[in-house]
């Protein structure tokens, strides 16, 4: 209104209008291409948070793989320590046989002994030759004996490293579940029975010793059950390399699973990082599209006052204009239909913009 009061004649006054109009009319149009971009902006948004809800699901399926894979692993290593159960028990069975085979000897050699006691007088030199072989043959059996403590020595620290790295993953396991308190308590329930089938493996492990320190004492008079001890100890070694090799895979395995469990805490924390500036993005453009509604709410009603002053002030031109033609016959200006014909091409539609999608 200051601008139109500066203005003289009332046709500088209708151009000056129709100038504001036309410069409304393209920031009008500009804002709806703007809003179309950042339609479409906002649209690719939403399909790349489905995207990003699509890669989040696929990493949870791969999560619960790894926890299936885990699972199993402690499945595996149960079944060794069933094994190696079980082979103990068998040990101890070819033990107990020995042990009768023992006494069946021990039973015959005192037979023996009533029947040719005339004989001992003569012997008595072969018997001091034997007892000399019999000190061998002991010394032999007590480096036997102190290499197979420190291959049991051996055994216990490979099964304690076992548990360290078993404990390892239980507590990476535990870190990585917390959320999964089921699950936490199945694992706490798992150890203390791996836990306590180990003492009880170190107990059977104690009785074995006492065993073999009886063995010992009655190993010293006979040399026929060497040859079957040597077999058994050559058996235990096999089964021992064997036990090593499968412990080794067990600990790759172990390594690989735990790499890409890493891999993928990793890749599921850039996800959440990258989803976090997609909402925060998202959300600006919603700021900036409130914004653009604001405006052109306020450009239409703009455009609406102003319609209604050019109709006003096109009706005050007509009224003098008649008024003018009766006191003079000056030349008539001309008409207001005339001046208003580009008002009307300049006019746009007044059908409301369509609200952005959300």
């Amino acid at each position: 209104m200051q601008t139109l009061n500066t203005l003289s004649t009332p046709e500088e006054k209708l151009t000056g209008l129709c100038r504001k109009y036309a410069e409304l009319l393209e920031e009008h149009r500009n804002t709806q291409k703007q809003m179309r971009v950042l339609q479409k902006k906002q649209n690719q948004v939403v399909q790349e948070k489905d995207n990003l809800r699509n890669e989040h699901s696929k990493a949870i399926l791969a999560r619960s793989k790894l926890e299936s894979l885990c699972r199993e692993l402690q499945r595996h290593n149960r079944t060794l320590k069933e094994e190696g159960i079980q082979r103990t028990r068998l040990e101890e069975d070819k033990r107990k046989e020995v042990t009768s085979h023992f006494q069946v000897t021990l039973n015959d050699i005192q037979a023996q002994m009533e029947q040719h006691n005339e004989r001992n007088a003569s012997l008595r030199q072969e018997n001091t030759e034997l007892a000399e072989k019999l000190k061998k043959l002991y010394e032999q059996y007590k480096l036997r004996e102190e290499h197979i403590d420190k291959v049991v020595k051996h055994k216990d620290l490979q099964q304690q490293l076992v548990d360290a790295k078993l404990q390892q993953a239980q507590e990476l396991l535990k870190e990585s579940e917390e959320r999964h308190d089921r699950e936490k308590h199945f694992l706490l329930k798992e150890a203390v029975e791996s836990q306590r089938m180990c003492e009880l493996m170190k107990q059977q492990e104690v009785h074995l010793k006492q065993q073999l320190s009886l063995y010992t004492e009655k190993f010293e008079e006979f040399q026929t059950t060497l040859s079957k001890s040597n077999e058994v100890f050559t058996t235990f070694k096999q089964e021992m390399e064997k036990m090593t090799k499968k412990i080794k895979k067990l600990e790759k395995e172990t390594a690989m699973y735990r790499s890409r469990w890493e891999s993928s805490n990793k890749a599921l924390l850039e996800m959440a990082e990258e989803k976090s500036t997609r909402d925060r993005e998202f959300e600006a453009l919603q700021g900036k599209v409130q914004r653009l509604e604001k405006l052109r709410r306020a450009l239409k009603v703009e455009r609406n006052e102003l319609n209604k002053k050019v109709q006003n002030l096109s009706g005050r031109d007509g009224v003098t204009a008649g008024a003018s033609d009766q006191v003079t016959d000056s030349p008539s200006p001309p008409p207001t239909d005339s001046l208003l014909e580009p008002s009307s091409h300049l006019v746009p539609d007044t059908s409301p913009l369509s609200p952005p999608a959300t």
